[in-house]
């Protein structure tokens, strides 16, 4: 069993994002969840770490420590301690545990090393509405934190509203990107999905009616993208492919009031989710309005969806659909 610290303020939806690398995710307490097995936890956006559980107490330094003590310890090598208090939840004096379970670990016969330990053993404490807990366990696995060093604004091609890579990528790994999947994103812009899931392994392919958008899009993937990758352009509700061409659809709709064709936004999602259903068994639609009922309506399932507050203005909505 495994802890996973997550990311965001939004668990459900961390959660949700660590089940395309990790098995059988349960939500913990705030900020935490459990996964009996992981996968390529380095690519997830909003897990940032895997710790391989050794036991949960009470979230005090009294039940770390009893923890600490009662359980064995199968490690060679070097150790520190790193304690957190998850999302200031539990007012837990982390330098005291660090301290005190350091000494249990030297009293166990462990020698410590804070500058480059072999192992290191994580404290985690949280509390909150979803459970209170001290959840200890061995460092397994870090996710690639690198999602500031492919800012929008720094690409070659850059349009105002392209979606934040951080988002972008737990949107792919939600339609299930990975090494021997295809991935279509039929109203490209500026590339910015297709990055992300060609990073993760994904074959993309992008599609966008505005041939702007497709020359910004390949300067983008030029320099972001060594992998396969295409574009092509024309309408996405009528789309260039043959049927189940694709493993996936992630796409980001014009957003009404910014939209030139607000008025025909409605027959242009219905067109789009459509050509998804006919090229792809799984889709996740980003928007700034609900469209359960135009999902349905062309033939999808709605898996799961979320509301994520981006501004006063904006909450976006996240669709998971499937053909099943």
């Amino acid at each position: 069993m495994y802890v996973l610290e997550l990311a965001g303020e939004h668990d459900e939806f961390a959660a949700y994002e660590a089940r395309s690398r990790a098995s059988d995710v349960s939500l913990l307490a705030p900020g935490l969840a459990t996964a009996r097995g992981i996968d390529r936890v380095g690519t997830l956006a909003f897990t940032h770490r895997a710790s391989k559980l050794l036991g949960r107490s009470d979230p005090s330094l009294a039940g770390a420590a009893a923890l600490l003590q009662a359980v064995t310890l199968e490690r060679d090598g070097t150790v520190a301690v790193r304690a957190v208090d998850v999302r200031r939840t539990t007012d837990i004096d982390t330098q005291a545990v660090e301290r005190e379970l350091g000494a249990i670990l030297v009293d166990r016969g462990f020698d410590v090393d804070l500058d480059d330990p072999d192992h290191v053993l994580r404290a985690l404490f949280s509390a909150g509405e979803t459970g209170d807990v001290c959840a200890l366990g061995w460092l397994a696995a870090e996710s690639t934190r690198d999602f500031g060093t492919r800012k929008p604004s720094d690409r070659p091609f850059f349009q105002p509203g392209s979606m934040d890579p951080m988002l972008a990528r737990a949107l792919v790994n939600m339609a299930g990107a990975g090494e021997k999947t295809r991935l279509l994103d039929p109203m490209c812009g500026t590339g910015g999905i297709l990055i992300e899931a060609g990073l993760v392994g994904s074959a993309v392919i992008g599609h966008d009616v505005q041939e702007k958008m497709l020359q910004g899009s390949r300067q983008n993937l030029d320099v972001a993208l060594m992998g396969d990758w295409s574009l092509l352009r024309g309408t996405a509700s009528a789309l260039p492919l043959v049927d189940d061409a694709v493993d996936a659809v992630v796409f980001d709709t014009p957003y009404g009031r910014q939209s030139k064709i607000e008025g025909e936004l409605d027959t242009l999602v219905a067109g789009v989710l459509s050509e998804s259903r006919r090229v792809a068994p799984r889709c996740v639609l980003v928007s700034d309005r609900p469209w359960e009922t135009t999902a349905t309506e062309t033939g999808w399932n709605i898996e799961t969806q979320f509301q994520r507050r981006v501004h006063r203005s904006l909450t976006r909505h996240v669709f998971v659909l499937t053909a099943d």
